[in-house]
């Protein structure tokens, strides 16, 4: 069972920024491309970010593209996501997810594609 847990979340006025964080633990990190997604009350999970299991390719959603950053470091299990410029649409609980690559390439878009989700962390952008 793999376990995903976020931190870095808290309140930064528009135009800040906020790292966070998915600490990994209970599989093989390596062998999962890892996800980003957020929830803004009464709205459904979008997708934020993903990057394969090596950290060489990284997808983003149009929305944060240029502004937002995903990265892994695999030898301490973990992923982060670098939010600079943020804006208050980008208020929401964000997530990180995680689903077995087999191909080398795979990443999804869908949360439920994914095998693994953490708690959640608040993150608030303030006007």
């Amino acid at each position: 069972q793999v376990r995903l847990v976020e931190s870095g979340g808290g309140l930064v006025q528009a135009g800040g920024s906020l790292r966070l964080s998915c600490a990994t633990s209970g599989g093989t990190f390596s062998s999962y491309t890892m996800g980003w997604f957020r929830q803004a009350p009464g709205k459904d999970h979008e997708f934020v970010a993903a990057v394969s299991w090596s950290g060489s390719t990284t997808y983003y959603a149009e929305s944060v593209k240029g502004r937002f950053t995903t990265s892994r470091d695999n030898a301490k299990n973990t992923v982060y996501l670098q939010m600079n410029s943020l804006k208050p649409e980008d208020t929401a609980v964000y997530y990180c997810a995680a689903v077995l690559d087999y191909s080398g390439s795979y990443y999804s878009v869908v949360w439920d594609d994914y095998d693994y989700w953490g708690q959640g962390t608040q993150v608030t952008v303030s006007s």
